[in-house]
């Protein structure tokens, strides 16, 4: 049991390691193809790939039913894509512990519990330490783009639960992916689109944030509680930061840092904290930017993430 349960540790911390180390090649890749490309490349190939291997039946659902794949479409559409401008303008780890705190605020709301709203106030003291003396250096346009992909985060969640109930296995994530492929589409259109090696480095994105992941993350859920996988993927602030300072040479003062730890201990806390089963919100897709099943907080890129 031990074994196995270190076996899904390791699996969820290489799921994370993948996502953050996929931003860092996707910003790599902006000055060459701009944001909107990368955004599409790596939705478009995500949703073909996951079309080829799921075939989801489109028979037999109600209007509902697509109105929740709609739904589910715009989320990832938005999160990706708020999400990839704000690592344009501001440092990976800063961009992650910012979209933190939507999953954060939306377990805050929904808790029921006296011992929520105490890891609230420590993420705001995270926030409050960053805007004392981190945010004159960091672009205002990249802060809100972060803010509000962590808002699509949530979004992301509440409709991943909703389509997980309505579609069997992976069969909703590959509709809405593919929803998501096609609103970025116009934006995305461009005379790099199509070039080989930047088609070539869009298939690795959407391989490292989003398929690889994935794939991981599911099989870790397998082996260990979703509380602990939801606790270790808390940790994606910090992995952020260590990929971009691998990655990008970006490199955070002391205030940031220390900040970061800050929402990071909330998050940890708040997954930790024991959840009323009425208001448990589940997920049957993985998110940042895929996220896994079962878990409120932070449980995995999305499709983000």
């Amino acid at each position: 049991m031990t074994t196995t349960r270190h076996s899904g540790v390791g699996l969820v911390l290489g799921g994370a390691l993948s996502v953050q180390f996929g931003s860092s090649v996707a910003a790599l890749l902006f000055p060459r193809a701009g944001v909107s490309t990368v955004v599409t490349l790596r939705l478009a190939i995500a949703a073909i790939v996951l079309l080829v291997v799921c075939r989801p039946r489109v028979r037999g659902y109600a209007r509902a039913d697509w109105a929740a794949i709609a739904g589910f479409g715009v989320a990832l559409a938005g999160m990706n894509t708020l999400f990839y401008h704000a690592i344009d303008r501001i440092p990976l780890g800063l961009a992650v512990t910012l979209e933190v705190l939507g999953p954060l605020a939306l377990s805050v709301s929904t808790g029921r519990r006296a011992a929520n709203w105490l890891w609230a106030i420590l993420a705001l003291a995270g926030v409050a330490l960053l805007g004392r003396t981190g945010f004159d250096r960091l672009d205002p346009a990249g802060i809100g783009f972060a803010l509000g992909a962590g808002a699509m985060w949530a979004a992301y969640i509440v409709l991943s639960a909703r389509v997980g109930a309505r579609f069997p296995k992976l069969d909703g994530l590959a509709l809405a992916m593919t929803v998501a492929a096609a609103l970025t589409l116009p934006l995305g259109i461009g005379p790099t689109l199509l070039q080989p090696p930047v088609l070539a480095l869009g298939a690795a994105v959407a391989v490292l944030s989003s398929l690889l992941p994935y794939t991981l993350e599911l099989t870790a859920l397998r082996r260990m509680p979703t509380a602990t996988f939801a606790v270790l993927m808390s940790l994606g602030p910090a992995i952020a930061a260590l990929a971009g300072f691998l990655v990008l040479q970006q490199h955070l003062t002391l205030t940031e840092g220390l900040a970061t730890v800050l929402i990071i201990s909330a998050s940890i806390g708040a997954v930790r904290t024991p959840r009323e089963p009425a208001v448990a919100v589940g997920a049957d897709a993985p998110g940042q930017d895929n996220r896994s099943a079962g878990c409120l907080l932070p449980a995995g890129p999305p499709a983000r993430s």
